[in-house]
């Protein structure tokens, strides 16, 4: 069974304004509550500090997967990896896909995270709970993002 999470929001923004917002790693950073270190480069480990409260002594670390303008950003990253003294780097990542759509009066963007069924099965549950309710968030968090600063 391959458990998923997929979240979806109708943003009052056009395509590019969207697509700036994720894919600019200073703006992703400021609705996302990471601090990156430098730009998404396809292929390229994406390494920063979290500044969202309570979790700052982390780091954060994807791999970007694929940037398709205007319609498709990915990464791979270990979901939930909240324990620094833990070493997630032997664990299969999961994908992380922002598709975005034009649709009139904006864009639909869809977050979709897919692989739970390879996290280890002791923290399969926890992963895919956090998860589910931080895609959530962060969906209102973008909407708020582009609305701010259109």
């Amino acid at each position: 069974m391959d458990m998923r999470i997929e979240k979806q929001v109708e943003l009052k923004a056009p395509l590019s304004r969207v697509w700036r917002a994720l894919t600019d790693h200073r703006e992703f950073g400021e609705w996302f509550g990471v601090r990156i270190e430098g730009p998404f480069v396809p292929g390229q480990v994406s390494r920063g500090h979290v500044t969202y409260p309570g979790y700052e002594h982390l780091s954060w670390e994807v791999v970007v997967r694929k940037l398709e303008p205007e319609k498709l950003f990915s990464f791979t990253w270990h979901p939930y990896a909240v324990d620094s003294g833990h070493d997630y780097s032997g664990e299969t990542p999961t994908l992380v896909e922002f598709r975005l759509e034009q649709i009139p009066g904006g864009t639909r963007l869809t977050v979709t995270e897919s692989g739970f069924d390879k996290v280890p099965a002791d923290r399969r549950a926890e992963a895919f709970r956090m998860n589910t309710e931080g895609w959530g968030a962060q969906m209102k968090n973008i909407e708020t993002h582009v609305a701010r600063r259109p």
